[in-house]
């Protein structure tokens, strides 16, 4: 089983299709070769829509992980609950950090998000995702190669040396038209805050409609130094 340990660079190589762009074989083989090791820490933002939509045709009754900061829009919680009535079998889990809001603000003083955005990050998603992760030999991301410059290498298995676990990115050769052509083909429902100028949603307090189609994070953690949670970096 190819797992952190294991690792060989290059070791594993997909077929990229018209169709699929390699999305589909990455996840048949994901789900063959790790079974129940994998999770999906899913967003739930349009390329999640996609992947969520690609897993139910291979696994459907995969594990699904949202990392529920507490301060998620409005519209992206009633999205997932969308989403679990259309896939019903899927194991999706709305995974919360060990503080409270209100216990953060006691420790680390009220806003985090804008005195600390990297500890409030960490205490609200990259903790939170190292619990998920233990016990998983693979994380399944929605990624894609032209969201941003910290982006562009990505490739559709990589050592995640953050987590100490292979990332599993089966959407890198999809372009964002590619992906809006697919949920509309399909009538998949999805944020309607992507209809609002939000490409990218994370955190109401740190996110913010696009500035430019060219950067579609430029709407993340605008006016600070951030360009990625720490997830992915």
């Amino acid at each position: 089983m190819l797992t952190y340990d294991t690792w060989e660079e290059s070791l594993i190589q997909f077929d990229v299709d018209d169709e699929y762009k390699g999305a589909l074989n990455v996840l048949k083989w994901a789900y063959q070769h790790y079974g129940d090791e994998v999770v999906y820490a899913c967003s739930f933002g349009i390329e999640g829509i996609v992947l969520i939509d690609l897993i139910a045709k291979v696994k459907p009754n995969a594990k699904i992980v949202f990392l529920d900061t507490d301060v998620h829009f409005k519209e992206t919680y009633e999205t997932i609950e969308k989403v679990k009535e259309k896939y019903p079998e899927l194991n999706i889990e709305l995974k919360k950090p060990a503080l409270t809001l209100d216990e953060q603000a006691k420790q680390f003083g009220d806003e985090l998000w804008k005195t600390n955005p990297n500890q409030c990050c960490e205490i609200r998603k990259l903790t939170p995702l190292r619990e998920t992760l233990t016990g998983a030999k693979a994380w399944i991301s929605g990624l894609r190669r032209d969201q941003s410059e910290t982006r562009k290498n990505t490739e559709f298995l990589n050592l995640d040396k953050k987590f100490q676990s292979v990332k599993i990115c089966p959407l890198i050769h999809w372009s964002w038209k590619d992906v809006w052509r697919y949920v509309s083909k399909h009538d998949l429902t999805y944020n309607p805050l992507h209809d609002q100028g939000y490409p990218s949603i994370g955190c109401f307090h740190c996110t913010k409609p696009a500035f430019t189609m060219d950067d579609l994070r430029s709407g993340r953690w605008q006016g600070l130094n951030k360009t990625e949670c720490g997830l992915h970096d």
